[in-house]
């Protein structure tokens, strides 16, 4: 496999510390590696969100179904964010999306993420998932005092979007609302989403697949991917699946040789949350961050924290471009940094658990579901930008459509254009340093 990060990635390192691990149960869900041949009519490599809803919609739609993954069901980034059920994940503007890609386009895309939001919700109902649901939409706040424009600007493009109102609480009432910080300077609230445990989902959705009917293999990495003329013939270390039909969901964990077709055409970007100890109702009051909001700032590289239903901190972070021991403890270290700025009175509460992970990003700026050119009845989905809780199931459900010959949900044309190559190809993470160096930049002036 030709991953682009250091080994040390693409290993258990990154989780040690992660604190969704006390939701898994003992033994935690991990199914028999791939041994022999098997055959089947629908093979999905990846066993997160994404491969997940792929293999659920197919099942339900009575095919016969194959799920791989490299480790096991949740392991990568969907076992690994902060359960945050947004809009947003495409990195350009509404304005931009809408210049690029005309106005019809540009409103089925905003329908469909405002789909994703209602697939997730609609999983947690019909499979009665208990996920530790709270947060009434989210809070989006301004990190400086000239951010407040940007804060009334994303409102209103939020209400043109869905037709639906924005609150805005100015600096002064913020207090008021359990948002009392010196860092923010105002904030809106928007009233699709919510905020979910991340780990409790994945579990739920692996359960649903399993009683579906779908045969999982963990422990089991795709090391070539052929064509045959019955389809396609995918080889494990130990064993090897013949298939008609090929759906990759492998996103920010994916290989530059799986498929080719693919190659340079992603960009991994890490991820980093910190949480911290349970906190005391007095020390909750001392700060006056009571609000179970999810919180997303103005940064570009940006933060977003949200209350624990058991009044732990969850706060994430963007910014790190190596996964080493000394960068962990760096990123780390800047991590506890913020977080005894944004909530100086909470200096003293403990932070045991910090871990990462890995988003995806494409070029084009957009996710991508549809399919893969250059191969027949093949489909992949990938590149949600950091909100994959809520995209990454969806677009799994969309390819998953578009293999069984059916059209059911809001399916922008923006989302199935081939993607671009990145301009340095295999060595695209050679230009995270610089880009993530101006937006560090302009996010401080």
């Amino acid at each position: 496999m030709r991953r682009i990060y250091e080994p040390l990635a693409y290993t258990d390192r990154p989780i040690r510390a992660r604190y969704w691990d006390r939701f898994l149960p003992d033994p935690a869900p991990c199914y028999e590696p791939l041994q022999d041949e098997v055959t089947a009519e629908f093979a999905v490599i990846g066993g997160g969100y994404t491969g997940l809803s792929a293999a659920l919609t197919l099942a339900e739609a009575g095919a016969d179904v194959v799920l791989l993954d490299a480790q096991r069901p949740g392991w990568g980034a969907s076992g690994r964010n902060g359960g945050l059920v947004s809009v947003g994940s495409a990195k350009l503007a509404d304005d931009a999306i809408l210049r690029r890609y005309g106005q019809a386009d540009a409103e089925q895309f905003f329908a469909a993420e405002r789909a994703a939001v209602d697939l997730v919700e609609t999983y947690v109902e019909r499979l009665a998932l208990e996920v530790d649901r709270h947060s009434r939409g989210y809070t989006f706040v301004a990190h400086r005092p000239d951010r407040l424009t940007e804060l009334h600007d994303y409102g209103q493009e939020y209400t043109r979007r869905y037709g639906l109102p924005y609150e805005f609480i100015p600096k002064e009432e913020m207090a008021a609302h359990g948002l009392n910080s010196p860092e923010f300077h105002g904030a809106v609230n928007l009233p699709v989403g919510f905020a979910l445990n991340p780990m409790k989902f994945v579990l739920g959705l692996t359960r649903a697949v399993e009683a579906a009917g779908v045969r999982m293999f963990s422990d089991t990495p795709v090391q070539a991917i052929t064509p045959a003329a019955d389809g396609y013939l995918l080889q494990g270390p130990a064993g090897q699946v013949r298939a008609r039909h090929l759906l990759i969901a492998t996103n920010g964990y994916s290989s530059d040789d799986l498929p080719q077709a693919l190659a340079g055409r992603y960009l991994p970007v890490q991820s980093n949350i910190m949480v911290t100890r349970p906190l005391s109702e007095a020390e909750i009051a001392d700060q006056g961050w009571w609000s179970e909001q999810m919180v997303c700032d103005s940064r570009t590289l940006l933060h977003y924290l949200r209350l624990l239903p058991d009044r732990r901190l969850l706060l994430g972070l963007r910014g790190s471009v190596r996964v080493s021991e000394e960068n962990i403890a760096v990123t780390k270290a800047r991590a506890r940094a913020d977080f005894d700025r944004m909530f100086p009175a909470w200096r003293a509460v403990e932070t045991a658990h910090f871990w990462s992970g890995l988003i995806c990003m494409t070029r084009n700026l957009v996710p991508f579901a549809g399919a893969i050119p250059g191969m027949k009845n093949a489909w992949a989905a990938l590149g949600y930008h950091g909100s994959g809780v809520c995209m990454a199931p969806y677009a799994g459900a969309l390819i998953a459509d578009q293999a069984l010959g059916r059209h059911q949900r809001p399916h922008p044309d923006l989302m199935q254009r081939p993607l671009r190559r990145f301009e340095l190809g295999r060595w695209r993470r050679l230009s995270l340093p610089l880009a993530f160096g101006w937006y560090h930049l302009k996010d401080r002036i």
